[in-house]
């Protein structure tokens, strides 16, 4: 492991965490997709179903362990819990992701690297990861305003996959056999969807204003 994807892993645990902290210390959830979070269970699902079967590492397996028992405790949170579901914004949080959903499936049949159920699932997990952020981004958009711990958990979520396709660069000119080409051109196109977050932020940040993005 280099120190890319260990930086790019500890900002996408904080991402995590952030959000988290807005759910238990504020009762609320209001500003979050449900969909998106549904998304990203389904993402790291798919994506670990190797986990009782290939050993990697102990650090390998735990953050598969985090990562999947984290998503799933979020929209556990979003949909069961008797405070946090009541402040869920389902009449902004309406983008149609099941179509998303089923597009990436399809993209996965015809575009992997091999065709085994687990690499099917896998290329499935990150063409759904590059898009995942879109129902949020929306959901953004209408509601306007963007409070502070949400507008951090985007960020470094944002933050996150930037810093793994360094570690793809890096990797490329310094392991022989590096060929995932899928995960590359997915994590550039899901960077590139939060660049006009990013300027925004930037803007906010800037002018020491809260953080709007406009509709």
């Amino acid at each position: 492991m280099n120190i890319f994807r260990f930086a790019g892993d500890m900002t996408h645990l904080m991402s995590i965490l952030i959000l988290l902290l807005k759910i238990y210390a504020t009762k609320s959830c209001a500003g979050i997709s449900l969909k998106t979070q549904e998304m990203y269970a389904l993402v790291f699902l798919t994506r670990y179903l190797d986990l009782f079967t290939d050993y990697v590492s102990l650090y390998n397996s735990v953050m598969k362990v985090v990562f999947v028992a984290s998503s799933l405790a979020i929209v556990w949170c979003m949909r069961r819990h008797p405070l946090v579901r009541k402040s869920y914004d389902k009449d902004l949080d309406t983008f149609r992701h099941q179509y998303v959903v089923l597009a990436c499936f399809v993209l996965a049949l015809l575009l992997h690297e091999m065709f085994t159920f687990q690499e099917v699932f896998w290329a499935f997990s990150i063409y759904l990861e590059a898009v995942a952020i879109l129902p949020q981004l929306v959901l953004l958009q209408r509601s306007g305003n963007v409070d502070n711990l949400t507008g951090q958990y985007v960020l470094f979520l944002g933050a996150y996959r930037g810093l793994y396709i360094i570690n793809w660069i890096y990797r490329y000119f310094t392991e022989d056999h590096f060929t995932r080409w899928i995960a590359c051109v997915s994590g550039l196109v899901q960077t590139a969807l939060y660049a006009d977050f990013f300027y925004y932020y930037y803007l906010s940040w800037r002018t020491n204003t809260k953080l709007k993005l406009p509709a």
